[in-house]
């Protein structure tokens, strides 16, 4: 009997709490400071809006709470821990709410996996200097934080007030009746009207929080419906849950690579002659989102490749017809590429070795010079989780002998980055007897394609097409397509001028291809990240171009290599294998090194399934329809 009666004394505390001034002005301002602080971060671009379903979720997800908190016993002996638990609410809601807000102002986004991982790696001293160089009274009085701290200080006079007058009570008995049922009657009709939103916006977050990987989160952000993260808690959430799956996948990725640094060139399986038969250089040059069909030199109508189609002219430029990306993702593709993994292979790309390290264990020195992968607090998921691995401190000290520091607006400075940080002064000698890798990963014809090729040096304009099928603003964005391809063209003209006198043989492909208004999707442009793959999408998407120069000193150094260059220009290839075809150019035949998967070598198994995101064969795919 006592027992019962505690226990219907602890409901009818909790319904008084639920409808409470505490719990109501707990709700109230709450919810003012989730919905301020969404219009707060939205980003500074024309048609920027808040989550459609804001308003309905925020007060569902705040009733809830609400609820949960009321079920806190108002006090333990003599703790008032209801009011404890509310307060610590606040402390969490407010701080994030302003941490998110400063983000945005500061860099240019909310709270996300980069920026954690970013405060994970800082030290005392770099968090003193973060300070003293961003937190200033500039800050604090701007219109997107001054709106959140107003919240703030609403609240702190809303209580003050409250602990004045704190004798006061509705004693008044209609509105002790009228307050439950119209606050209940309100609540009903906002969770109504969001109801359908809401659930489906939440199955999302249990799918997204159920990924294994960092790539399935990637994957997860590119499904529709897309999850919302729409408040700065879920995002605070979703930045420890993804840093957390990158851990794991780093963890293993470290224990391999400590197994090969701790082993002999010997042991590797690495020719002990290599150092004597004086390996020449290798350049490769990875592109980006390059659609293989609106390239010149594979027979493109606009001349937007004129340096290649002169270097093809010369018979220097080999170029192949038959290659394709295992994903039309930018970071699942270099994790294939980094590592000497397959598709196909047992385990996970990050149970294999990378392979620029056995390069380096080889004797050569590794340049790495990026334009996309360098930590930014502002990095969207598809480059965190493209660039975690390679940005790691330990793993990039293994892997990479220079590395530059910063990327650019254009990819041309990424020569600039060369001269500063790898080749001699000018006018000294390369004297180096030590043989190199160089990689120039650009930005290429990434999306917004109107910003990747300067205004100055815009070529091809909206009338200069013919495309009825085709809207206006559709032709102006396959023009800055072509645009973009046009300034690719002369940057990767560049690289090969500054290489052509070495002795050195110079690889280019892109990750992945873009679609651009072509066949069978005539009003879309970007990927489609379907697994549903048609023939059109896996040739606009997936289909790559990727060409060899090799410079005259090569040539005449490796006729060999020269002739089996040429021999495979027609062979299906599939980049993820191409660690094992540089390994193979190389001359770095160790134990991780498979000819069947090196396009150069006579064993090259040409048969070999070319599956797209694991699941769909590329040639089943294209040939059979």
């Amino acid at each position: 009997m006592v027992f019962g009666k505690r226990i219907i004394e602890y409901i009818k505390s909790m319904g008084k709490s639920l409808f409470s001034k505490d719990s109501l002005g707990f709700l109230m301002f709450m919810y003012a400071l989730g919905i301020v602080e969404s219009y707060a971060v939205l980003p500074n671009w024309k048609g920027a809006k808040v989550y459609d379903n804001l308003y309905y979720e925020l007060f569902f997800d705040l009733l809830i709470l609400t609820f949960l908190v009321a079920l806190v016993p108002q006090k333990i002996w003599k703790f008032p821990l209801r009011k404890a638990v509310r307060g610590i609410i606040y402390v969490i809601a407010y701080s994030l709410a302003i941490i998110d807000t400063f983000c945005m102002v500061q860099f240019g986004n909310t709270i996300s996996p980069s920026m954690l991982l970013l405060v994970g790696e800082t030290t005392g001293n770099e968090t003193a200097e973060f300070f003293s160089t961003y937190v200033n009274l500039e800050v604090l009085f701007t219109t997107e934080l001054g709106w959140v701290l107003l919240v703030l200080l609403v609240h702190v006079a809303y209580e003050l007030i409250k602990w004045k007058v704190k004798r006061v009570k509705w004693n008044v008995e209609w509105v002790n009746r009228l307050v439950p049922y119209a606050f209940s009657l309100f609540a009903l009709v906002l969770i109504i009207l969001g109801w359908n939103d809401t659930i489906t916006n939440k199955k999302c977050m249990v799918r997204h929080f159920s990924c294994k990987t960092v790539g399935d989160v990637e994957k997860d952000m590119n499904l529709r419906p897309m999850v919302m993260m729409y408040q700065p808690v879920y995002r605070l959430a979703d930045a420890f849950f993804t840093n957390h799956l990158v851990s794991l996948q780093l963890d293993r990725l470290k224990e391999e690579a400590e197994k090969v640094e701790k082993m002999t060139p010997e042991q590797l399986g690495i020719p002990s002659d290599l150092k004597e038969s004086k390996p020449s250089n290798i350049v490769l040059i990875i592109g980006e989102s390059f659609n293989k069909y609106h390239s010149q030199l594979y027979g493109y109508e606009k001349k937007n490749t004129p340096r290649q189609v002169k270097m093809e002219k010369s018979g220097r430029l080999v170029k192949y017809s038959d290659v394709m990306a295992p994903w039309n993702l930018t970071s699942f593709v270099f994790k294939h590429l980094m590592t000497t993994y397959t598709v196909g292979e047992e385990g996970d790309w990050c149970d294999y070795p990378l392979f620029c390290q056995l390069f380096r264990k080889a004797g050569f020195q590794v340049n790495f010079l990026t334009n996309q992968f360098l930590p930014h607090a502002k990095d969207a998921i598809y480059d965190f989780s493209g660039g975690f691995f390679i940005n790691d401190e330990m793993l990039s000290k293994v892997q990479f002998d220079v590395r530059n520091e910063e990327t650019h607006l254009w990819d041309e400075d990424l020569l600039k980055d060369y001269a500063r940080l790898v080749a001699p002064p000018e006018g000294v000698a390369d004297t180096a007897s030590v043989p190199s890798l160089t990689i120039f990963h650009l930005m290429g014809q990434h999306v917004n394609y109107r910003i990747r090729c300067p205004k100055q040096k815009m070529k091809f304009f909206a009338s200069g097409y013919d495309r009825p099928q085709n809207t206006l603003k559709e032709k102006k964005n396959i023009a800055y397509y072509d645009c973009a391809v046009w300034y690719n063209d002369s940057v990767v003209g560049a690289i090969v001028d500054r290489f052509k006198n070495d002795d050195a043989v110079i690889i280019y492909f892109p990750d992945h291809g873009d679609e651009v208004y072509g066949p069978g999707s005539l009003h879309h442009c970007g990927r489609n990240h379907t697994t549903n793959i048609t023939k059109d999408i896996a040739q606009q998407e997936y289909e790559i171009p990727m060409w060899f120069y090799c410079t005259a000193k090569y040539s005449k150094r490796h006729p060999d290599v020269v002739a089996a260059i040429r021999k495979a220009k027609n062979k299906p290839f599939m980049t993820d294998a191409m660690s094992h075809l540089l390994l193979g150019l190389a001359g770095i035949k160790c134990k991780a090194y498979r000819p069947e998967l090196d396009l150069l070598n006579p064993q090259y198994n040409e048969k070999r399934q070319r599956l797209m995101q694991h699941l769909v064969d590329y040639d089943e795919v294209v040939k059979s329809k």
